[in-house]
C-alpha cells in the first residue's frame, strides 16, 4: 500500500537521520570539538605530569629519609680516608641528625616519610630526657603514619608514659597493642613491655602476664624468663 512504511524501512531512515544528524552537528561545531578534544588531551597530559610528579616526590622523600638514617646511624669517629660518614662529636651529630629529621617532618608532612622522621625524633627527644616533646613527636608519629609504624609510635609511647609516671596512660596503650598487634609491635613484646611497666605496683599481675610466654621456646620464652627473674629479683 502506497505511503506505508516497513518496521525495516523506519529502522534505516532512523539510523539515516541520526547519521545525518550528528554530521551536521560535526559540520556546525568543529571548532568546539577540536577546543575540546584540546582540552581533553590537556587534562591527560596535566594528570600525567602529576602523577610523575607525586612519583618524583616520593623518590626525593625516600632519598631524604635514607640520608637521614644514615646520619643516625654513624660512628662519632675521626674522619679518615675511607669516605664513610661519620661525626667529630656526639653534639654535632645529634644536632645533624635532628636538623635532618626535622626538615623532612616540615617539608613533607602527611607524608609516610614524616611520620618516620618523627618517630626518630620521639627517640631522639627521649633519649635526651625530654619527655614532652618525645610524646609530641611519638604522638604525631602515630597518628599520620601507617599501621605498622603507627604502632611502633604507640609502643614508645606507652614507655615514654611509664618513664613520666602515668602507669594508666601506658598501660592503655599497651593493652591496645596487644590486641592490634603489628609487624614492628607484636602481642608478645606488648605484654613483655606491660609487665615490666607495672610490675613496681602490681607485681602479681606482671607475673601473671609473663607466665604463658615462658612456654614453646625460642626467644619471646627466653625473654619472658629473664623478665619474670628480674622482677622477682627486686623484691
Amino acid at each position: 500500500m502506497a505511503g506505508r512504511i516497513t518496521r525495516k524501512e523506519l529502522k534505516t531512515d532512523k539510523f539515516a537521520l541520526e547519521v545525518g544528524q550528528t554530521v551536521d552537528f560535526v559540520t556546525g561545531h568543529r571548532r568546539e570539538l577540536i577546543l575540546w578534544g584540546s582540552i581533553a588531551a590537556t587534562v591527560v597530559v596535566v594528570g600525567l605530569g602529576i602523577y610523575l610528579y607525586m612519583r618524583h616526590e616520593h623518590t626525593v622523600r625516600e632519598q631524604a629519609l635514607g640520608d637521614a638514617v644514615q646520619m643516625q646511624e654513624a660512628p662519632v669517629a675521626t674522619p679518615n680516608s675511607s669516605g664513610r660518614l661519620s661525626f667529630p662529636t656526639d653534639e654535632a651529630k645529634q644536632n645533624a641528625v635532628t636538623k635532618a629529621f626535622t626538615d623532612i617532618a616540615t617539608r613533607f608532612s602527611g607524608s609516610s616519610e614524616a611520620a618516620v622522621a618523627k618517630y626518630y625524633l620521639g627517640s631522639i627527644a627521649a633519649d635526651q630526657g625530654k619527655m614532652a616533646d618525645a610524646e609530641k613527636w611519638f604522638k604525631e608519629s602515630a597518628n599520620e603514619g601507617d599501621k605498622n609504624y603507627a604502632s611502633l609510635a604507640q609502643f614508645s609511647l606507652g614507655q615514654a608514659y611509664f618513664a613520666e609516671g602515668r602507669p594508666a596512660d601506658a598501660e592503655k596503650i599497651l593493652r591496645y597493642l596487644m590486641d592490634h598487634s603489628t609487624v614492628f609491635v607484636s602481642k608478645e613484646q606488648a605484654t613483655i613491655a606491660l609487665a615490666k611497666g607495672i610490675a613496681p605496683t602490681k607485681l602479681a599481675e606482671a607475673i601473671k602476664l609473663l607466665e604463658p610466654l615462658r612456654v614453646g621456646g625460642g626467644p619471646v620464652a627466653q625473654n619472658a624468663i629473664t623478665a619474670i627473674g628480674e622482677l622477682t629479683g627486686q623484691q
